[in-house]
């Protein structure tokens, strides 16, 4: 059972890296400010996602 649960609860966390890495690409950010959210989204997924979720570029 361990491992269809962490299969789910990995899936779902794939789904909202890519749903972020996706808002950050469509942002009214600067490219060089895209760029580095998306290395850090991809990088450093947990703290990437708190952080860009604080501080990222609302538009």
């Amino acid at each position: 059972m361990g491992i269809e649960v962490g299969g789910l609860l990995g899936l779902i966390w794939l789904i909202i890296v890519i749903w972020a890495v996706v808002k950050v690409a469509k942002s009214s950010a600067g490219p060089v400010a895209k760029l580095l959210w998306i290395l850090i989204l991809l990088f450093f997924p947990l703290v990437g996602l708190i952080v860009w979720l604080m501080l990222g570029p609302k538009g």
